[in-house]
């Protein structure tokens, strides 16, 4: 019994079949939002649709949940009408739209669909309208009347002008000579039509819109007796080119056909598939200084991925486009596709002057501004994206343009423009050393970057990478916005000026006449050795100031006891580097002496154990450096604080209370519970 309780699912599904599931039968994007149209229009009567009208023009929508919302469409608002869904008709007195149409042929549909101009230039023809009323079985895709008075005058008059041979073959072309319903419709289908059997290109859009050779599904699935209508929002007409070929036809496209054919992608752009193009014109190129332009022309990898930025990596037609999209290229960026009225938008910006070119193997837009990707740029040029300026004329006054936009490998490490708010430094040997110092020999990429990696520089310097739960940081600076990846380098953004380290921790203290008191105290407790040797410490270094704030008989009782003395020292080194980049709220880190240090960051401002820093991230080689105005005491050291006050007040009670019972009840012991209460206390 347990077996067949096993098995009953198996074979229900092989039962149902493919299209259909235990949850029921399977639905299209199409269908579930005009499923979702019928729900929302629900409460005006059956067979009712919500429908979304766009303000000031005759597209309409069937809702899916987030348009519902939203009330716009490619931002335009919209206001939201009820009509009979597909298929259904109203009738008088009744509410909503309860009857369903009869059933007719597909001649007769036509004009129950709203296609009555398609009827108008069937009648126009010899033999298609009885075909259209006769037996079989047929699917036709009716421009509407809107469609039709859209047309070009001179494409409709060369229609018109030659019914017998011009407008049959079109009319035939919307053809197809069975029955197709929108469940079949799937994205990437091809249909043969019944003109010299060319092909019709269907794609259906996860947003629910389904288009045919680019021409959206106004209405769908109207049932006739001899098949079944669609009506469109276009008349379409045969594709017999490929991407490539419309490329070498277009006079736009001239440098943009000398790019493909140096870069070796007419092959692709030739062959099967389903791309978008978005096509830049000469115009586009134009726009690009002439010194960028021939050097991506003269580069093949560049240029490569210069074009591959350009090619989606599925059609998308202009009317799938209702709202903002992220589509992938060939090249691995992604672009923000939109839509703004009737104007489609790539990144945010109104540049496709032409839409839904069709080709064999896609779709073209053409575009009037050329999308180059980060990986086809010098430094230079992903800097003038990001907010590094301030560093770039740095590098610039200091004679390191070379360095930038040249073919060397390297990674460079641009502060922030806000971290030059305060002052600029002059250009002098130093400076360009510094900046040097900037510049890693390697083209780098941050997510490959690990704890203690070194990294050579320019400068001749050795850095060292420091990985935090929350940030990644190169010595005291630390990575402040992604990566950009260009040709040869790659810029890291970063939240301060880098100081590379200049010595042991025990260098750099005998450097700075501040901790000339502690220098000496080091050498007193014998760890000279320990802060000059390799390692990897956090040093929170009390100045003069903080040793002559001490009482001077508690300064010199620990200055005379070198056990006590290099106790407290050691409290003051952590086991590890953390530089203030990495502290994020909270972090407790351990010292030589074995307490915990709570190091703190808040508002830029960091503290130790709450008192605060003066200076932060002096780098050494085996460590960093923290200058404080006050010595801090290991918790073994610390004075009573207020919890010990108030335990000390709570004996004083229960000693009182202990008196008071003896002497008001005859020597009454206290009652167990608080007798063991004061034995606690005690201790």
């Amino acid at each position: 019994m347990a077996f067949l309780v096993r098995l009953l699912p198996l074979a229900l599904a092989v039962a149902l079949g493919p299209a259909t599931t235990l949850a029921g039968p399977y639905k299209s994007p199409y269908q579930l939002v005009l499923q979702h149209s019928q729900l929302r229009g629900r409460q005006h009567g059956p067979n009712v649709c919500a429908v979304q009208k766009v303000i000031g023009t005759n597209k309409k929508y069937f809702t899916n949940c987030k348009q519902w919302y939203q009330r716009k469409i490619c931002g335009k608002p919209t206001i939201i009408s009820y009509e009979c869904c597909p298929g259904y008709e109203k009738v008088p007195g009744e509410k909503g739209c309860p009857a369903a149409l009869p059933l007719s042929n597909i001649y007769e549909t036509l004009g129950v669909v709203g296609s009555t101009t398609t009827q108008l230039y069937t009648d126009r023809t010899e033999k298609l309208r009885p075909e259209m009323e006769g037996p079989g079985s047929f699917t036709i895709f009716a421009p509407s009347n809107e469609a039709w008075a859209s047309l070009p005058a001179e494409v409709l008059d060369s229609l018109v002008s030659n019914v017998n041979i011009e407008l049959l073959n079109a009319l035939r072309y919307h053809m197809v000579d069975r029955r197709v319903l929108t469940d079949e419709l799937k994205h990437g289908t091809t249909l043969t039509s019944m003109y010299q059997n060319s092909n019709i290109r269907i794609h259906h859009y996860p947003n629910g819109i389904v288009t045919v050779n680019c021409a959206r599904l106004l209405k769908a699935d109207h049932h006739a007796t001899n098949g079944v209508v669609h009506l469109i929002d276009k008349v379409i007409s045969t594709i017999s080119n490929n991407i490539q070929q419309i490329i070498e036809i277009e006079d736009t496209f001239e440098t943009l056909r000398a790019a493909v054919a140096a870069s070796g992608l007419n092959t692709l752009l030739e062959g099967d598939g389903q791309y978008t193009l978005l096509a830049p014109t000469n115009e586009a190129f134009g726009k690009i200084p002439a010194k960028t332009l021939n050097r991506i022309l003269g580069d093949p990898e560049a240029l490569r991925d210069l074009l591959n930025n350009h090619i989606l990596k599925s059609a998308m037609c202009a009317e799938a486009i209702m709202a903002g999209l992220s589509l992938e290229t060939l090249e691995g960026t992604t672009l923000e596709v939109g839509c703004s009225g009737d104007m489609l938008t790539i990144n945010g910006k109104a540049i496709i002057s032409n839409k839904d070119i069709l080709a064999t193997n896609g779709v073209i837009h053409f575009i009037d501004e050329l999308l180059i990707p980060d990986s086809a740029k010098t430094l230079f040029e992903l800097a003038a994206e990001s907010d590094v300026s301030t560093a770039i004329d740095l590098f610039r006054q200091a004679g390191l343009s070379s360095h930038l936009s040249g073919s060397e490998k390297l990674t460079l490490l641009a502060p922030l423009n806000s971290v030059f708010k305060d002052e600029t430094p002059s250009i002098n040997a130093q400076t360009k050393s510094l900046l040097m110092n900037h510049m890693i020999k390697d083209q780098l990429a941050s997510k490959y970057l690990y704890h203690g990696q070194t990294l050579d520089t320019l400068g001749g310097k050795k850095l060292r990478v420091f990985v935090y739960r929350n940030s990644l940081c190169i010595e005291n600076s630390c990575i402040a916005a992604h990566d950009k990846r260009g040709r040869y380098g790659t810029l890291f953004t970063m939240d301060r000026m880098l100081t590379p380290p200049m010595g042991t921790v025990m260098d750099v203290l005998k450097g700075d006449n501040r901790f000339s008191m502690l220098v000496a105290a080091i050498q007193s407790a014998g760890l000279t050795e320990t802060l000059n040797r390799e390692g990897a410490y956090t040093v929170f270094a009390p100045t003069n100031e903080a040793f002559q704030a001490m009482p001077p008989e508690e300064l010199d009782k620990l200055l005379g006891n070198a056990k006590e003395l290099a106790n407290i020292l050691k409290y003051h080194i952590g086991e590890e580097i953390l530089v203030s980049g990495g502290i994020g709220t909270l972090v407790r880190l351990k010292s030589l002496q074995g307490d915990k240090l709570e190091v703190s960051s808040k508002n830029n401002e960091v503290n130790v154990n709450k008192e605060p820093v003066a200076e932060t991230d002096i780098m050494a080689t085996n460590g960093v450096v923290y200058a404080i105005t006050s010595v801090l005491q290991p918790l073994a050291n610390r004075p009573q604080e207020r919890g010990d006050d108030l335990a000390n007040t709570a004996r004083e009670i229960f000693k009182q209370a202990s008196a008071f019972s003896s002497a008001s009840h005859g020597g009454v012991r206290l009652a167990p519970v608080y007798q063991r209460l004061l034995e606690r206390l005690k201790h």
